[in-house]
């Protein structure tokens, strides 16, 4: 009867393995247990002053975190930053989670993924009621419940913008990749919001990049993004992006949701565990530089010169003005909340990994965080696209911390079955299509689009169909509350910047070290004769590459 259980065990383990890209064997004295590790490295920063508040940019390292992608189960961050409101003090009462966060990663519903990471926005609007990753991508597929996904609008005529997140070149692996967000006064207040006497203000968040292949204003959280909900809560007006401030000293982090494990016991009970292959970037130092150049703004390094370009005075060249900026040092400080456990243990129970048994967090100079590392259980490792250490796959639970310990392989005992197992890519189910709204009378097709379709191939698998549409008739807009003659005047705008703010001018200041990365080529585009300026390159559509 015994040998029947485990044999039904067996097979139920080998089925778990092929949906969770695992192949794994059962270990004579127990089962291996499908886990994961998960947690936050934290970033300590120095504080700047609160006058500070119009917004920030970094330049954040780009690798393939695991060796091999494991399936959609797979989610983590690298390194990004949380932008909230800055209220001062007291703080308005209530929940009021909003925020734009995003940035590099693996998500959950990255349709197109490859072990290179992909950019999202990330702007999250009251306690997630929805948010916005990019223009036409945000909470779920339900176009009848858009839910964030008009919540950006496309403003570069260069940069094509996919659904599933904005592709880096494959390969990428440990360039800087530079973004940031400042506001821009491309639309007017209202005191009226979608009919209601309620305020938007004329704040629109603006992702600005420097890559090495281009540079500049790529797309904006439309105003209306942060004050749609206080149309049914009008008490909550005036606490969102759209008019508030940024609060200039945020969380730095790296957030990781998954990474896949297991777990077994050898015949004396004691635990092991091990992880999918992590790595981080090598430097010739012998060190992974990972975040550079935090810097936080004050309206004068932008948006008083564009306030006055709007209002008739000279052409504002878009240049950040270093006299309007602070950047954040590092003291070397950091930690980690890095946890290995099972599905079925609570959380009270999941126990730490021994991260500083092997990392050392530092100050590679005053405004470059990293890490060095224990190269005895951390080990060198030449991806063809370029150099990564590899962190400690084996672990072991040690009783009296009650830690994961990193160990090395011929220290697990064979009878676990650990050594055997591999993280790999599941077979699954074909990638599943974005595709907008096709309806002859949807904001997709009214106006429309005025040339088009036209195709691009990145280097996920994928193929991307988009239109050029006039900058002021994409869907975003025509859903961001505004009149037709607000969409005009912002049309205006939209056509000085496009006419003054080249793709290759210098916007962000360029980091001090270290090697840009670049979009893949495939989404740099170019506009037809005739639709060089006030015309925007929006995607229809994202499936698989036949």
């Amino acid at each position: 009867m015994q040998n029947k259980r485990n044999g039904k065990v067996f097979a139920c383990l080998l089925l778990a393995a092929a949906f969770f890209g695992m192949l794994s064997v059962m270990g004579q004295s127990g089962q291996i247990r499908d886990g994961m590790m998960a947690g936050y490295l934290l970033v300590p920063q120095e504080r700047v002053p609160e006058s500070y508040n119009a917004g920030f940019s970094m330049y954040v390292a780009a690798w393939p975190l695991l060796r091999e992608y494991p399936g959609n189960r797979f989610q983590t961050g690298l390194f990004g930053t949380w932008m909230h409101a800055w209220y001062g003090n007291p703080k308005p009462e209530g929940k009021l989670y909003s925020d734009i966060e995003g940035g590099l990663g693996w998500w959950r519903d990255t349709q197109f993924a490859t072990e290179t990471p992909k950019f999202i926005m990330g702007g999250v609007a009251l306690n997630f009621c929805e948010w916005a990753n990019g223009p036409g991508a945000g909470k779920g597929r339900n176009w009848d419940k858009p839910a964030g996904k008009y919540g950006v609008a496309q403003l570069s005529p260069w940069v094509l913008w996919p659904p599933d997140g904005l592709n880096l070149k494959q390969g990428t692996c440990g360039q800087l990749f530079g973004y940031g967000y400042l506001p821009l006064p491309l639309t007017e207040p209202k005191g009226r919001t979608a009919g209601k006497d309620v305020p938007t203000g004329n704040q629109c968040w603006t992702l600005f990049l420097n890559t090495a292949n281009f540079k500049g204003p790529v797309a904006f959280f439309t105003p209306y993004f942060w004050s749609g909900p206080t149309v049914d809560d009008p008490k909550l007006a005036g606490l969102f992006l759209d008019t508030r401030p940024s609060n200039p000293n945020r969380a730095l982090q790296m957030e990781t949701q998954y990474v896949p494990g297991a777990q077994a016991e050898d015949g004396k009970g004691q635990a092991y565990a091990r992880i999918a292959p992590v790595s981080f970037p090598r430097s010739d130092a012998g060190v992974s530089p990972l975040i550079h150049r935090v810097t936080s703004y004050h309206k004068k390094a932008l948006w008083d010169k564009v306030e006055a370009w709007f209002k008739g005075g000279p052409v504002a060249d878009g240049r950040i003005d270093p006299a309007g900026a602070v950047v954040h040092t590092f003291s070397g400080q950091g930690g980690a909340t890095w946890k290995i456990y099972t599905n079925d243990v609570p959380n009270e129970q999941r126990r730490p990994v021994d991260w500083k048994a092997f990392a050392s967090p530092t100050a590679i100079d005053e405004v470059t965080y990293g890490y060095r590392w224990d190269e005895r259980l951390v080990s060198r490792y030449d991806s063809g696209d370029g150099p990564l250490f590899t962190l400690p796959e084996f672990y072991r639970l040690v009783e009296e911390s009650r830690k994961w310990v990193g160990v090395k392989e011929d220290e697990v005992p064979a009878e676990t079955g650990l050594g055997e197992l591999r993280f790999a890519r599941p077979a699954g189910k074909p990638s599943e299509a974005y595709v907008t709204p096709e309806d002859a009378d949807s904001c997709w097709k009214k106006p429309g689009p005025v040339a088009g379709p036209f195709y691009a191939y990145p280097g996920d698998g994928s193929v991307v169909t988009y239109y050029w549409y006039r900058f002021a008739d994409q869907p975003a807009l025509l859903n961001a509350d505004l009149t037709a003659q607000e969409r005009e005047r912002l049309q205006e705008r939209a056509e000085k910047i496009h006419r003054h703010w080249k793709m290759d001018r210098t916007y962000l200041a360029p980091p001090s070290m270290g090697e840009l990365a670049e979009i893949e080529p495939a989404l740099i585009v170019t506009p037809p004769s005739g639709l060089e300026a006030g015309y925007v390159p929006i995607v229809t559509r994202q499936g698989a590459k036949e």
